[in-house]
This record gives structure tokens, sequence and C-alpha cells, in this order.
């Protein structure tokens, strides 16, 4: 896993440079780190640990920076990480000249993640259409294996161009 993130606008690829590859080839990018990835990831201690067609996983470690006033883990690192995970997970499916947005998505907290444990946030893509992808996913404890979250999402698609 070679991840390297943006540091500024500079470092991020183009919307010509994003066109020109499929979805799963920009994933796949991110993930050799010929690609950079997104500074969010960096903020919130995650990486794009695997990619396939219909299928990405991010792992992650949530620390004192991301907990709430009571000394948890905050509900936005769980929706921030099934979002990212859901919504790359479609991009997977999305053709060369376009891109895709998420439009909604639901998260549903089962159990408190331990602060310093690692996780594993994976989706799998239910449909993907010409303008909309659905997709769910899940966090699960790398060591535990335990339930922490489940979340599903609707993205729409949206051709660019006529590549």
């Amino acid at each position: 896993m070679n991840m390297k993130l943006a540091n500024d606008f500079s470092d991020l690829p183009s919307m010509a440079d994003v066109l020109s590859m499929s979805g799963l080839e920009f994933m796949q990018g991110i993930l050799e780190g010929t690609v950079p990835g997104p500074p969010i990831a960096g903020t919130l201690d995650y990486v794009l640990h695997a990619v396939e067609p219909g299928r990405v996983t991010f792992r992650g470690t949530p620390e004192f920076g991301v907990t709430n006033p009571m000394g948890t883990v905050h509900g936005g690192w769980y929706g921030t990480l099934l979002d990212s995970a859901m919504a790359c997970a479609v991009m997977t499916m999305v053709p060369k000249g376009s891109v895709y947005t998420t439009l909604e998505y639901k998260i549903n907290i089962t159990r408190t993640i331990p602060l310093g444990m690692e996780i594993d946030c994976s989706a799998v893509v239910d449909h993907a259409g010409r303008s909309t992808g659905v997709a769910h996913g899940e966090i699960r404890g790398v060591e535990d294996g335990k339930l922490y979250a489940t979340g599903s999402t609707t993205c729409i698609i949206m051709k660019m161009n006529d590549r």
C-alpha cells in the first residue's frame, strides 16, 4: 500500500485527469500512490487498504482528535469513513468520462469503537447503473471482527464527456 495524500490543491488531479480514467483505474491509482489520496484521510487517520471492482476497504484508527465532548468517537468519524468507502466502491464502477457524487447516505452505529483500535471499513456496490449507484458498508474491528457501524448510500453518476 503506497497511498500518498494531497497536501494542497496543486497535488489534486485535474478534472481532465480524472475523466481520462475509469473509476476503477482512479481508485487503483490512489491505492498504488500514482494518484494522490484525499486530504481528509490524513485528517481523520484512515487509508485506502484494498480496491477491486465494486468493493473498497479503508483502514483506520480513531484517536483522541476525533472524539466528542464525552470522549468517545464522534459520529462524524463513522459517517465520513462510511461515506468514503461506499462512494469509492461506486467509483470503481464509474466509466471513463464520468464522475460521481453522494446524493444521500445513512449510518447506524452499533457500538463505540475504542480509541486506538484499528478498524476496516468495507463497502460493496449493490447497483451501478447509467445514472445511479447504490452501495452498503460496514465498520468492523480488525482484531475482534465485531460490527461497529453499518451504512448505505445512493450516488449520482454523471457523464461529463464523450470519451
